[in-house]
C-alpha cells in the first residue's frame, strides 16, 4: 500500500512539475520601473545556494507565503534562505537585509507558506503584509501592481539586481478560462492581461499582486515563458479563496 500511494503521489507530482515547464515555472517583472527602495517591506526573496528563486510575501513575523512551484519537495531545506528588507540582492546595503533559514515547508495546492527558523526583525524596511478583512471580489479592468527581481527582458537571461514594479490590468475570469480552459479555476484563481510590453516574467514566481493596497494574488504562471504573450493572460493564485487553510495551520 505504501509503495502504491507513493508511486500515485510521484505520478501527480511529476505532472504538476510537467505543467509548470509548459505554461512557465518562474516569473519576473517587464516594462516597469525600479522600485522605490524599500517601498515594499513585506518582500522577500526567497534563494537556493544564495541565488534568487522565487518572490514572497512576509505574513508573519515567522512565515512566507509563495507559490508551491517554488519549492523543490526533493532539495533540503537547508538549501534555502529568505531574504527579507533587501532592495539590492546582489551587494551589501547600509541597510543589511535579514536572512532566515527555513525550518520547513507546507505545500497545498498551488500555494507554500514557508516556516522561518527565526522570526523576523520586523522595522520600517521589513514589516508584514496584512490581508483584507473581507474576501471581496477582485473585478476586471483594475488596476493592480506587482514587484520583484526577475528578467526586465522577456528573452533576456539577466535578472535584476534591484526591486522591479510594474503595473498591471487584470482579465475576465471568462476569458481566462477559454484560453487555459481546466488549467484556470475562478474560484482559485485571477488573470491579468499583457499589453505586449508589460508583465511578470522569469524570477518571480510567489510575489504579490496587490490591489488597493492589499494582496490579491500570488503570480504563479505564464504562457511557456512568453511573458507578454497577449493572447493568454498571466495567472495568479487567489489568496482570499485560501485565507480559511492558511488561518487554520498559522492563525
Amino acid at each position: 500500500l505504501f509503495f502504491s500511494l507513493l508511486s500515485l503521489w510521484l505520478v501527480r507530482y511529476h505532472s504538476f512539475l510537467f505543467f509548470f515547464r509548459i505554461c512557465g515555472m518562474e516569473s519576473g517583472i517587464i516594462g516597469g520601473k525600479v522600485a522605490k527602495p524599500h517601498s515594499r517591506p513585506y518582500m522577500a526573496s526567497i534563494q537556493i545556494n544564495k541565488h534568487h528563486t522565487c518572490g514572497g510575501m512576509l505574513i508573519r513575523e515567522d512565515y512566507v507565503l509563495t507559490a508551491a512551484h517554488c519549492l523543490n519537495v526533493f532539495s533540503s531545506r537547508d538549501h534555502f534562505e529568505v531574504v527579507l528588507g533587501a532592495h539590492n540582492i546582489t551587494k551589501k546595503e547600509k541597510i543589511t537585509p535579514n536572512t532566515v533559514y527555513i525550518m520547513h515547508f507546507v505545500l497545498f495546492k498551488l500555494l507554500c507558506y514557508l516556516q522561518l527558523k527565526n522570526k523576523a526583525k520586523l522595522s520600517k524596511f521589513v514589516k508584514v503584509m496584512t490581508f483584507a478583512k473581507k474576501n471581496g471580489k477582485t473585478p476586471a479592468n483594475i488596476h493592480c501592481s506587482i514587484a520583484g527581481w526577475g528578467l526586465k527582458t522577456p528573452k533576456g537571461n539577466q535578472a535584476s539586481d534591484v526591486m522591479r514594479e510594474v503595473n498591471l490590468k487584470l482579465q475576465f475570469s471568462t476569458e481566462c478560462k477559454n484560453k487555459w480552459q481546466q488549467y484556470f479555476n475562478s474560484e482559485r484563481m485571477i488573470c491579468s492581461i499583457s499589453d505586449g510590453k508589460h508583465a511578470f516574467c522569469m524570477g518571480d514566481s510567489g510575489s504579490p499582486l496587490i490591489c488597493n493596497t492589499k494582496p490579491q494574488g500570488i503570480a504563479s504562471y505564464t504562457f511557456n515563458g512568453d511573458c507578454t504573450n497577449k493572447s493568454y493572460p498571466q495567472v495568479y493564485v487567489k489568496t482570499s479563496y485560501f485565507l480559511p487553510w492558511i488561518k487554520k495551520n498559522i492563525g
